[in-house]
């Protein structure tokens, strides 16, 4: 019972990812993937660690800033870009690729067995993700497809080295670490590289906090947690509940089309998510 919790509170983060898209593109300015990135993590990861207060030690500030760069800086950055340059289907089918990569990079600095059923899972739940969101007027933009591909790459990193990198601390203080971490990292970059905002609008406002609090410190404290207690390779297909909830609530809050072969593609997501279950729990 214990493990079902924590399978269920760990997919909770990812079925909130999955608003991220609509947020971004509804609600926050367009073309600013850097200051929108550190505007995600920063203020949230200063916030937390006010709450925690406390600090990385010794060999854990290099350990904090390296997971913080490959879970946030690199990661939401090139998030982003995918989002803002590519429609997004062909971002979140990008991103699906993300489970497949963990499985190998789990086997090369964990040890974890690669077992073909659970290939043929993170496959299926590709082509799920792929049915649920692509469409044949699906654009192919080579930077928002070069970075769909890294940021999953980033975030595969990510998620394996907070497996191995396991700090005796709670997932509130580690996700406190990682969020300032990867904040400060993106500062310089976001100033020197973007100009200024435009004055912000409540919406903007809104999408800010909303992506900040609820969509970066809350889902990555369960997300960690979730890290810290199950395998990467049982943790990561659950990524794909993210372009399920972002179909849905296109479906419902936009007014965009369900079609056979999207429900087809959901079908096809939430049977992948359960094998790879079925897989970790017979590990």
């Amino acid at each position: 019972m214990s493990r079902n919790n924590d399978l269920l509170l760990t997919a909770i983060a990812p079925a909130i990812w999955g608003s991220t898209y609509l947020v971004t593109t509804e609600f926050l300015p367009d073309g600013y993937p850097l200051t929108v990135a550190m505007l995600r993590a920063l203020p949230a990861g200063m916030l937390l660690l006010l709450l925690v207060r406390q600090f990385p030690t010794g060999i854990w500030w290099l350990k904090v800033f390296v997971l913080g760069a490959l879970n946030f800086s690199f990661f939401w950055w090139l998030l982003f870009v995918a989002a803002y340059r590519l429609p997004g289907g062909v971002a979140a089918t990008l991103g699906a690729t993300q489970p497949l990569v963990v499985i190998f990079l789990a086997r090369f600095l964990l040890g974890s067995n690669i077992r073909t059923i659970s290939i043929v899972a993170a496959i299926a739940g590709m082509g799920g993700v792929a049915l649920l969101t692509l469409t044949h007027q699906a654009a192919l933009d080579p930077i928002g497809i070069l970075a769909g591909l890294a940021g999953a790459l980033s975030m595969a990193c990510g998620t394996v080295l907070s497996r191995r990198w396991q700090p005796p601390v709670s997932s509130l203080t580690f996700t406190a670490w990682q969020l300032t971490a990867g904040g400060i990292l993106l500062l310089p970059a976001s100033l020197l590289l973007e100009p200024s905002l435009p004055e912000l609008t409540n919406s903007n406002i809104f999408g800010f906090i909303y992506l900040g609090l609820i969509g970066g410190a809350l889902t990555y404290i369960l997300w960690l947690r979730g890290i810290s207690r199950l395998e990467p390779t049982v943790i990561s297909p659950l990524g794909f509940l993210s372009p399920l909830t972002a179909v849905i609530l296109g479906w419902y809050v936009l007014g965009q089309n369900l079609n056979l072969l999207q429900i087809l593609g959901i079908v096809i997501v939430l049977i992948s998510v359960w094998l790879s279950q079925r897989v970790g729990r017979s590990g």
